[in-house]
């Protein structure tokens, strides 16, 4: 009420670099002229526009957490399993199962690829990319350079992971 309708709520499910790329999209309307609510109704609008696949380094913190079972858990580190998570618009749900960190991060390529070619086929050329992480710096770079390697021509946007998914997942996992 103080501000004359030029600030608006926006509760778009947004997480991590997407909700980065949200505020970034907001800037670039309301430099082109957008009003407040215009910009609050596409924001929603668009709320489930964006794919998210996150592996992680340990079962441990889904087991301590409830989401899987201690025997699951168990028998996913000796298989040396490691899950591929996904985000599309507000639910996290299961992906796939890789075997190891090079079947993993291939598994989250290739679905964001597949999503790039199929459910953002009409948009490809102006989606943004983003990385996010709990890991080293180190092995994010190595990420961010895997990504830039299979999707040349994009920029990457990176930053960690939030501490909304960090600690539901803990440390050394990687999103896409």
């Amino acid at each position: 009420q103080d501000y004359d309708g030029k600030v608006q709520v926006v509760d778009n499910k947004r997480i991590s670099v997407t909700q980065r790329q949200a505020a970034i999209d907001a800037k670039a309307l309301a430099d082109a002229g957008w009003n407040a609510e215009a910009i609050r109704d596409y924001l929603m609008k668009t709320a489930a526009d964006s794919s998210i696949y996150i592996t992680l380094s340990t079962l441990y913190y889904l087991k301590k957490g409830g989401r899987i079972t201690p025997a699951a858990a168990a028998l996913g580190t000796l298989l040396r399993l490691k899950p591929v998570l996904q985000i599309q618009g507000e639910k996290l749900d299961a992906f796939a199962k890789a075997r190891g960190w090079k079947s993993a991060k291939k598994t989250m390529l290739n679905a964001i690829e597949k999503d790039l070619d199929t459910r953002f086929a009409a948009v490809k050329d102006e989606m943004v990319l983003g990385m996010a992480y709990t890991c080293s710096e180190e092995e994010a770079q190595e990420w961010k350079q895997e990504i830039m390697e299979r999707f040349p021509g994009y920029d990457i946007v990176e930053g960690p992971l939030s501490l909304s998914v960090a600690c539901h997942i803990g440390p050394g996992s990687m999103a896409v």
